[in-house]
C-alpha cells in the first residue's frame, strides 16, 4: 500500500459523556450528534479548509493544512456548542474536547492518517476539559500571537503511549485572556514614520531570499533561482500584490524580523525558507506568515534530487504558489469578517460571501448572493462578484426546483464575466462551469479555462473546474491530469470534490466501477452537504454489484434533498450521453425517483 509522508495540523475530537447520553435516549442523541454535523461541525471544517479523515461512533479526527486553521475551526463549534447548550440541563448537554498537534504524519493510498502526529492529537483530546481545546507546545506556538482566550500553560504532560512528556496548552473557549500590557510605543522620528510604509488596496506579500542551510555555495544560486521563479508565479495572481526582487532581495543574509519588512515594504504577508543540501538530495521548507503578528499561516516542506534542477525549481514553485493563493484568500476571509459593516468595500463583500458558497446548497448560495449583489452595487465591473452570483444563481436552479429565473441569472452573470476581458483565472474558472453545466456551452467553458490557465498556470481553482468540465465531456485523459494537478496543488481546496467526481466519471466511463465508487467517497469526505456526490457514490456502487452497501448513501442523498429527481439532476450535470446512461443505470438499481 503507497503512503506518504507530510507535516499537518490534525484536530481530534469526541463527546465528552457519549455512553451515558446514548444509553439515556440513543435516538435523541443520534438524531442531535447529525444535526451538528451537518449544521456547525461539517461547514467550519468546509470553511477553515479542513478534510475530515474519519468519524468513529462519537469521534472525530480531522487534517488541516495549518495550525491557524485548524484552532479556528475548533474555536467556531466550541463556541457554537455554548450557543446549543444553554438552557438545557447538565446531564443532556453534547460537550465536545478537543486535541490539536502539528507533527510529521503518514498519508495511508486510501487517505487515512497515521503515526505520532495523530496519536499525540487523540491523546491530547482525552486530557482536555469539557469544552476546551488542548493544544500541544508545537501547535500554540503557532497561534498564540492570535489568541484572546484564557489560557492554561500544563506544562510537561505524559501522555500514554507516547514515549516522552508533551507541554500542553489548554484554551478556555469563551474565557477572555487577562488584559495584555500596552506594548511599548514605537519610535515615531520623521525617518522612521518615512520607511512605514501603506498597504496596498488589495492582499500583498514578499518573498524573502530563502537561506542556504548547506555548506556547498552552489545552492545559493539555486535557492535564489527558485524565489525569482516563485515571485513570478505568484505575480500572475491578479489579485494579489507582489513586491518586486530587488526590493525582497535587500533582505538577503540578514536576520529580520517578519514585522519589520511588513512595515518597511508595506506588505501583510510574508513567505520566507531554506534550502538543505544532503548528497544529491535537497529538502526546502517554506513557510507563509503574517507581517503584522508573525503568526504562521502555512508551513511545508519538500523534497527532491538534483538530477535537473530547473525541473525541480518548477515543480517546487507549482507546489508553493498552488498553496499560498487560497491561504492567503482564507486568511483575507477571516480580516473582512473583522471589519464593521459601514467600513466594507466591493472586495470585503466578496470575501464575505465565499464561506456560503462551500456549501454547495441553496439556503447558503442565497446569503452570498446578497454580499456579491451588494458588491456589484459598489462596482458594477467586478469580475469575480459576477462568476461567483452567476454560481450562486446555479446552485440555487439546479437544487431549489428549477426556476428558470435562477437559469437565466446566472448565465447573464456568467456569460458577463467571461465578455469582461477579465484576467482573474478563478472568476474565469466559476463562470465556465456555470456555462458548461446549465447550457451545454462546453466548447466556450474549456476555452474560458484555457484563458484562467494562461493567466496563472497553477490556479487550483481552474484545474479543480477545468478537470470536472472535460470528464463530464468525455474527455478522460485532460479530464484526469487536471484532477490530479488539482490535488497536488491544492488537496483542502474547498472545490476539491470536483477533482475526486472528475476521477470517478473517467472510471465510470472505463467501466471500472470499484474504483469510481472510491473517488466519489472521497468526494463526499471533502464536501459532506451536497446531495448530488451521495448519488454518484451509490450508483458508482450498485454497478459494482454492492447494492446494500449503497442504500444508505442514497438514503443519505435524499435527506438532504428529498425532492430530487436522479434523471432532471444528471440530465443537467452531465454531457456525455455514454456517462449519464451509466449513472442513471446504478440509480434505477436502488430505484431512486427518476
Amino acid at each position: 500500500m503507497a503512503e506518504t509522508r507530510k507535516l499537518a495540523a490534525i484536530l481530534a475530537a469526541d463527546v465528552v459523556g457519549y455512553s451515558r447520553l446514548a444509553g439515556s435516549d440513543e435516538d435523541r442523541t443520534l438524531a442531535r450528534l447529525r444535526a451538528l454535523r451537518s449544521d456547525l461541525i461539517d461547514p467550519a471544517i468546509a470553511v477553515h479548509n479542513g478534510r475530515m479523515v474519519k468519524r468513529t461512533g462519537d469521534g472525530n479526527l480531522v487534517e488541516f493544512r495549518s495550525v491557524v486553521d485548524a484552532v479556528r475551526c475548533a474555536i467556531e463549534v466550541q463556541n457554537g456548542m455554548v450557543e446549543r447548550n444553554a438552557g438545557l440541563p447538565a446531564d443532556r448537554r453534547i460537550e465536545f474536547r478537543v486535541g490539536i498537534h502539528v507533527g510529521d504524519i503518514v498519508e495511508e493510498s486510501d487517505g487515512d492518517l497515521m503515526g505520532d502526529g495523530v496519536n499525540i492529537a487523540a491523546r491530547l483530546e482525552g486530557i482536555a476539559k469539557p469544552g476546551a481545546i488542548c493544544l500541544s507546545e508545537d501547535a500554540y506556538r503557532q497561534v498564540k500571537s492570535r489568541l484572546d482566550l484564557a489560557v492554561s500553560d500544563l506544562g510537561p504532560t505524559k501522555l500514554k503511549n507516547i514515549a516522552e512528556p508533551i507541554r500542553a496548552y489548554l484554551l478556555d473557549v469563551g474565557v477572555p485572556s487577562p488584559t495584555k500590557p500596552a506594548p511599548h510605543a514605537e519610535p515615531t522620528t520623521p525617518e522612521q514614520r518615512s520607511m512605514r510604509l501603506a498597504l496596498p488596496d488589495k492582499p500583498s506579500i514578499a518573498v524573502l531570499p530563502f537561506q542556504n542551510m548547506s555548506d556547498d555555495p552552489a545552492q545559493e544560486y539555486f535557492a535564489d533561482g527558485m524565489v525569482e521563479e516563485i515571485i513570478t508565479g505568484l505575480s500572475r495572481i491578479k489579485w494579489l500584490f507582489v513586491i518586486a526582487r530587488n526590493s525582497s532581495f535587500v533582505y538577503k543574509g540578514k536576520a529580520v524580523d517578519v514585522r519589520q519588512v511588513g512595515r518597511e515594504l508595506g506588505v501583510r504577508y510574508v513567505l520566507e525558507g531554506a534550502v538543505r543540501k544532503a548528497g544529491d538530495r535537497l529538502r526546502i521548507t517554506a513557510q507563509l506568515l503574517e507581517a503584522e503578528t508573525g503568526a504562521h499561516l502555512w508551513a511545508d516542506r519538500y523534497d527532491g534530487k538534483l538530477e535537473d534542477v530547473f525541473d525541480l525549481q518548477d515543480q517546487i514553485t507549482e507546489k508553493v504558489v498552488g498553496v499560498v493563493e487560497p491561504s492567503i484568500r482564507q486568511s483575507e476571509i477571516e480580516h473582512s469578517r473583522r471589519k464593521r459593516p459601514e467600513n466594507l468595500d466591493a472586495y470585503d463583500l466578496y470575501l464575505r460571501a465565499l464561506p456560503h458558497m462551500a456549501p454547495v446548497m441553496p439556503a447558503s448560495a442565497k446569503i452570498a448572493a446578497g454580499f456579491l449583489e451588494n458588491a456589484l452595487k459598489l462596482d458594477p465591473d467586478y469580475a469575480a462578484a459576477h462568476a461567483f452570483l452567476a454560481w450562486s444563481h446555479e446552485i440555487c436552479f439546479m437544487r431549489g426546483g428549477y426556476d428558470e429565473a435562477e437559469k437565466i441569472a446566472a448565465l447573464r452573470h456568467a456569460r458577463s464575466t467571461i465578455a469582461s476581458g477579465t484576467d482573474d483565472a478563478t472568476a474565469l474558472a466559476v463562470a465556465a462551469f456555470v456555462v458548461a453545466w446549465l447550457n451545454r456551452e462546453h466548447k466556450a467553458a474549456l476555452s474560458a479555462i484555457e484563458r484562467a490557465l494562461s493567466f496563472n498556470p497553477s490556479s487550483a481553482t481552474a484545474l479543480y473546474w477545468g478537470a470536472l468540465i472535460h470528464a463530464a465531456s468525455g474527455n478522460l485523459a485532460p479530464a484526469t491530469a487536471y484532477a490530479n494537478r488539482a490535488l497536488r496543488l491544492s488537496p483542502f481546496d474547498p472545490v476539491a470534490f470536483c477533482a475526486h467526481s472528475a476521477l470517478g466519471h473517467v472510471a465510470i466511463l472505463e467501466r471500472r466501477y470499484d474504483e469510481a465508487a472510491s473517488h466519489f467517497a472521497n468526494a463526499v469526505q471533502a464536501n459532506s452537504r451536497l446531495s448530488t456526490l451521495f448519488f454518484l457514490h451509490a450508483a458508482a456502487l450498485a454497478l459494482a454489484g454492492h447494492v446494500e452497501e449503497a442504500r444508505p448513501i442514497a438514503k443519505q442523498g435524499l435527506e438532504l434533498e428529498p425532492s430530487v429527481r436522479i434523471g432532471e439532476l444528471f440530465d443537467y450535470a452531465l454531457f456525455d450521453r455514454v456517462l449519464m446512461g451509466k449513472l442513471m443505470e446504478g440509480a434505477r438499481l436502488l430505484g431512486l425517483p427518476e
